[in-house]
């Protein structure tokens, strides 16, 4: 094993800095080749001849109104393959991660992920040479908030 590598639970928080985004709870999922992000209201636009992509992002789970608004340029559009065999077509953007003290840029697909129990999933392409995965852990680097007690 390697030792520059990164180890990641299951889950763990990351930041999207790019999009604005402070925290928001991953899956880490090696099953998956491309990462996805909770997306709605996704607009493609040309900019100065650049293609864009306007979308909302809303961080937390069961949570609607907390959102941001993103805009990114296109990357790629993908026909992706869902785990229940379903395909869509996908704006791919690119965006930088940060998790812990790390931070690099990977591609994400957006997409609705309304009834997922999370907004984001981290797939394998974006931990290749970076990360190995603790499925027996959660939160290892991008540390769980701790729950403060108001007395």
């Amino acid at each position: 094993m390697r030792d520059d590598l990164l180890i990641f639970g299951w889950r763990e928080w990351v930041a999207l800095p790019s999009l604005g985004v402070a925290r928001i709870k991953a899956k880490v999922d090696t099953g998956a080749r491309t990462s996805a992000l909770h997306a709605v209201e996704i607009r493609p636009f040309t900019e100065n001849g650049i293609q864009r992509v306007q979308f909302r992002v809303q961080p937390k789970q069961r949570d609607r109104q907390t959102e941001m608004l993103c805009v990114a340029d296109v990357f790629d559009q993908r026909t992706v393959t869902d785990s229940g065999g379903h395909q869509e077509d996908r704006w791919v953007i690119s965006t930088m991660l940060s998790i812990g003290a790390h931070s690099w840029p990977i591609e994400v697909t957006l997409t609705a992920r309304n009834d997922m129990k999370f907004r984001m999933l981290l797939g394998r392409t974006a931990l290749n040479e970076r990360a190995l995965v603790d499925s027996s852990a959660s939160y290892v680097v991008g540390k769980k908030r701790e729950r403060r007690v108001l007395k």
